[in-house]
C-alpha cells in the first residue's frame, strides 16, 4: 500500500524550515530575560570584567540591555498569546 504526497521536497522543506523559524522566534524573550537575570543578580555567575560597571545599581549595563532585548522580543509571545484568547473564545 502506497500513500500519496501532495508538493514537492522544495515545498516541505520550506514548511519545515518556517515551522522552525516559528518556534526559535519564541525563544529569544525568555533568553534574554534569563541572561538579564544572571547578570543583573550578584554572585549568580561568573562576572565578565569586559561588561560590568561600577554603579550600585543592578539594572545597569548588560542587564538593562538585555532586559530591554527580552521587552522587545516579547512580541511573538502576545501574538501567540492573543491568537489562543481569540481560538478559545470561538463558538
Amino acid at each position: 500500500m502506497s500513500t500519496h504526497r501532495t508538493g514537492t521536497i522544495e515545498e516541505w522543506a520550506r514548511a519545515i524550515a518556517l515551522g522552525a523559524a516559528g518556534q526559535l522566534c519564541l525563544l529569544a524573550s525568555p533568553t534574554f530575560a534569563l541572561m538579564a537575570l544572571m547578570t543583573g543578580i550578584p554572585g549568580a555567575g561568573e562576572p565578565d570584567m569586559l561588561c560590568t560597571t561600577s554603579a550600585s545599581s543592578p539594572l545597569t549595563g548588560m542587564a538593562a540591555m538585555y532586559t530591554l532585548m527580552s521587552a522587545f522580543h516579547f512580541g511573538p509571545w502576545l501574538r501567540l498569546i492573543a491568537g489562543r484568547r481569540n481560538t478559545a473564545h470561538r463558538p
